[in-house]
């Protein structure tokens, strides 16, 4: 949890804060790295502070062909990869098929990536959009 909190404090502040000998707390954290607990350290930016102050979830339905497919990763999936404005993609039980997280400038730069990249995507058949209009909670800390 601490490091989920605080990535880049010190061993030592670390050890002082679960009780341990820095030692053994520095070996725990590299174990946890290699098994993989740990994945990534990273710095997370403020989107309003550079100026991508417009958060939308965007569901997607695929034609039924791009669904059948049962290839490891769609066209879709794929070519979502290359689209900056896509920061999270998930695939998804239901009516649609991807949820998408897009974080861009405002309203017009939303229209133009929906008009012009989505919608334009050969398996995309229905798009429906959500805006936020507050941040109510936003964490990346994993209860454990």
């Amino acid at each position: 949890m601490e490091l989920q909190r605080n990535g880049r404090m010190s061993n030592q502040d670390l050890a002082d804060k679960v009780a341990l000998s820095p030692s053994p707390c520095l070996r725990r954290v590299r174990r946890l790295e290699e098994e993989g607990f740990i994945s990534n350290y990273v710095a997370l930016i403020n989107a309003d502070k550079v100026g991508l102050g417009l958060l939308a979830y965007v569901s997607v339905r695929l034609n039924k062909t791009a669904r059948a497919s049962h290839a490891p990763m769609s066209d879709f999936a794929r070519d979502v990869q290359a689209w900056p404005e896509v920061v999270e993609c998930y695939a998804m039980t239901g009516d649609m098929d991807y949820l998408l997280r897009v974080q861009v400038e405002d309203l017009k730069k939303f229209s133009k990536f929906a008009m012009d990249k989505l919608m334009q995507h050969p398996a995309v058949v229905d798009m429906r959009s959500s805006f936020t209009l507050q941040r109510i909670k936003e964490t990346t800390e994993i209860a454990v």
